[in-house]
């Protein structure tokens, strides 16, 4: 089952036994074994019981809170892992360390390698996709970072990389009904880069569980700066996964037609576009179906599911920077 999203306006969340019991206008709607779940997502407005929140915590399954739009508000979870010395080592290379510094290219050298790798299969399955100029400019953005010996270098080349990338989005769009023309957020004014953010705050979701399994804490980051109530560490190990799981599903589902202009809905005072409760279903269905599916992960040399990969990446994470190991391999798609 994996993780399981509540997404009824005024649905009721209790425990009833040893699962997970969920109801609307008093008929259940949806009934999981506690066993059977590693986290809650409740999107929009719902009400949660005492001894729900209680159980979930007792058995470590994290709560995040989301708007209907897919916006943070909260999460709770268990007390932090009890492994100090992660959390040592994590606090110890906080800064500009040479072990900062590394991990905060690894971080970036994942994502702009597989922001080039997502273009250049496009390239290659589509003759007629021109993308040459941005793959150029993302292997010397890739070339840069290699060579660069500050964070704050990083971030420009990470930045000069995504413009690349996100500068040919629109061309890898196969679909007349749908166009891309820059990345907003906050909120987002157009259908995909609605899909964009809102399956960016489900992976921000799962990338915390890992980084909390293994120990870390995930306010304590390297490559995004230190701000209250952000969660820093948590968008660092995102960084590799977007182009890989969310930007390759979002893209396939829009080229397969699997989504029209019908699943989106439009904030006539604010602009933000949203998808409707019957599209936001069919995109946790898929998100759910990438998260499961499996690929053979670089490192460990075998299947894996990307959900797995998640805890994966955050333990070899954990294992260079108590210097078991003398690099951090980000995960790259070939």
């Amino acid at each position: 089952m994996g993780t399981v999203y509540v997404i009824q306006e005024d649905a009721f969340i209790a425990k009833v036994d040893e699962r997970l019991n969920v109801k609307f206008d008093k008929k259940t709607i949806l009934d999981v074994p506690l066993i059977k779940m590693d986290g809650l997502v409740v999107m929009g407005r719902a009400t949660i019981s005492p001894a729900a929140i209680a159980e979930l915590i007792e058995k470590k399954i994290p709560v995040t809170f989301l708007t209907i739009n897919g916006k943070y508000i909260a999460r709770l979870e268990s007390d932090m892992n009890k492994n100090v010395f992660v959390r040592a080592a994590q606090w110890k290379a906080a800064g500009e360390s040479t072990q900062a510094i590394h991990v905060t290219k690894g971080f970036v050298r994942g994502k702009l390698k597989n922001y080039r790798t997502l273009l250049l299969q496009a390239q290659r399955n589509h003759p007629d996709i021109n993308v040459s100029a941005n793959i150029d400019q993302l292997a010397n953005s890739i070339a840069a970072v290699d060579k660069a010996t500050s964070i704050d270098s990083i971030r420009g080349y990470e930045g000069a990389g995504s413009a690349a990338y996100f500068g040919c989005f629109n061309k890898l769009i196969r679909v007349n009904e749908f166009s891309f023309k820059t990345r907003n957020r906050r909120p987002p004014l157009d259908p995909i880069n609605a899909l964009l953010s809102l399956g960016y705050s489900l992976l921000r979701h799962d990338i915390q569980g890992a980084l909390n399994i293994v120990g870390f804490d995930p306010y304590l980051g390297y490559l995004h700066t230190q701000r209250y109530g952000r969660p820093s560490l948590s968008l660092d190990a995102m960084e590799e996964f977007r182009p890989v799981i969310v930007d390759a599903f979002v893209l396939n589902a829009i080229n397969r037609r699997l989504f029209s202009l019908d699943d989106f809905i439009t904030e006539p005072v604010s602009g933000a576009v949203s998808l409707t409760k019957e599209g936001l279903q069919k995109f946790l269905r898929l998100y759910q179906e990438k998260k499961l599916s499996k690929f053979t992960h670089p490192v460990m040399r075998k299947l894996h599911m990307y959900q797995e990969s998640f805890e994966i990446q955050a333990r070899l994470l954990a294992k260079y920077l108590m210097g078991e190991t003398d690099k951090y391999p980000p995960l790259v798609i070939k």
